[in-house]
């Protein structure tokens, strides 16, 4: 019941500078669980903001009427990545006794915020539901660390798919859980959920 919401929110976006890309952003009208409302769209070209500094953006809404107000920070990651199995991080026993080194209990509060980092390792999924009218599946798999997000690639046809893929996070807060959720990619229509599952970091 706002004209003039306050939402501030922070969320985390892995930009990789080798491509142009736009930010899109939608604002959304919602009246009860079944009826929602496009109120206005924008874009921000990521390769036109400046480096390690904070952009302070009011962007107007397209064809519509209001305007958005946004922090936007461009800044290198570091923890973030994703990798085949074969050459994932970690797999050098010397890499893993820095890391061990990194994090041991003398060196605990050298820097607050590096809690640490996750890596997981997405194999595969059997006996996924069948989201097609041939029976099969279009499977893709999604990983969510507090608003960090990332996704492996689509396996087409196949209710059995295989991804070996491994994806590293940096830990932000201990008390976050890891979700993972597979889709079933439908073209241009959003995706369908196939399945899901919560892990909290303390039980790792």
């Amino acid at each position: 019941k706002s004209a003039n919401p306050q939402w501030r929110e922070q969320f985390d976006f892995h930009y990789f500078s080798d491509r142009k890309d736009m930010l899109d952003i939608e604002v959304w009208r919602k009246d009860n669980k079944k009826h929602e409302e496009l109120l206005g769209t924008c874009q921000v070209d990521i390769t036109a903001l400046p480096m390690k500094q904070t952009s302070r953006l009011e962007l107007p809404l397209e064809k519509h009427p209001g305007s958005l107000l946004m922090l936007i920070a461009v800044a290198p990651c570091t923890g973030v990545s994703i990798s085949d199995l074969c050459v994932c991080p970690l797999g050098d026993p010397s890499e893993r006794q820095q890391i061990s080194q990194r994090y041991c209990i003398k060196n605990s509060f050298r820097d607050i915020k590096d809690i640490g980092f996750l890596q997981v390792k997405v194999l595969k999924a059997v006996d996924l539901l069948a989201a097609d009218f041939s029976g099969k599946s279009d499977p893709f798999c999604v990983l969510e660390l507090g608003n960090d997000m990332l996704q492996t690639h689509t396996v087409y046809k196949n209710l059995n798919p295989e991804w070996n893929k491994v994806f590293t996070f940096p830990i932000k807060d201990i008390h976050d859980v890891l979700e993972v959720t597979v889709f079933d990619e439908d073209g241009d229509k959003p995706p369908d959920f196939l399945g899901k599952v919560a892990i909290p970091l303390l039980s790792v």
